[in-house]
């Protein structure tokens, strides 16, 4: 579903992501690992259309983001690591906006907002109040109902459990398996290790926009932590 093929991406004198190749395949839930500035960011921001790129291809659905970014985007959802939405509307104007967007009838809407809403404990009034009065974590659930709402076949996330409570936390898990086991894919950027390791079939780990290692996650981590991996992986690099 999403192809990363030799991305390479600088900032002057600075490569921020050098020559990354990346599967991910329908039913995939992917974690994309390393420390800060590792070149994480980058590499989504590229993916979704969003930073243009140095070299290298990036293929949705075997479409070039480069090629044809509006059909690419009409299949994938993007959760950035901080949620910027428009404050001066609704909860509510917010959703059936995105909705309007990707052109969801309103019927198929009603019922998802619904659904998601109850889910991620957004009510009716929340809803109907201005997102201006919105906790961070109530925005990040806006954004997460509004990254489902057209049931995309690829979501790629930056952080995506960062100021979500418990609760939403474990529903969006939920959300992210359901998709899978329906054939979409997600492939999402984490410091949570334990998350990782717990919930996704494959990663990969970055260091100073370098691929250290990819792959099953059983096969990397094997009888070890994904924690104890991640330090022997990257410490062996800083060594170099």
């Amino acid at each position: 579903m999403l192809e990363i093929k030799n991305l390479t991406k600088a900032y002057g004198s600075v490569v921020a992501v050098d020559n990354l190749s990346l599967t991910i395949e329908d039913g995939d839930i992917f974690g994309f690992i390393g420390l800060n500035g590792a070149g994480k960011t980058t590499t989504i921001k590229a993916v979704v259309g969003i930073h243009p790129f140095d070299a290298g291809d990036i293929l949705v659905n075997g479409t070039s983001i480069k090629a044809d970014p509006m059909a690419c985007k009409r299949q994938l959802a993007y959760i950035p690591d901080n949620p910027d939405v428009y404050e001066f509307m609704t909860g509510i104007k917010y959703l059936n906006f995105v909705a309007d967007v990707f052109e969801v009838a309103r019927a198929d809407r009603a019922v998802r907002i619904a659904q998601y809403a109850k889910e991620l404990e957004l009510n009716d009034t929340d809803l109907a109040s201005p997102i201006a009065a919105y906790s961070h974590g109530m925005k990040q659930k806006l954004v997460v109902i509004g990254a489902l709402i057209h049931q995309p076949r690829l979501m790629v996330l930056d952080e995506p459990f960062v100021g979500l409570d418990p609760r939403a936390t474990y529903s969006l898990k939920e959300q992210f398996r359901a998709m899978t086991a329906a054939g979409a894919c997600i492939f999402f950027s984490t410091h949570g290790l334990e998350v990782a390791q717990n919930l996704c079939n494959k990663i990969a780990i970055i260091q100073k926009g370098v691929l250290l290692e990819a792959g099953p996650i059983d096969q990397i981590v094997g009888k070890k932590s994904l924690e104890s991996v991640f330090l022997e992986l990257t410490n062996e690099d800083e060594a170099r």
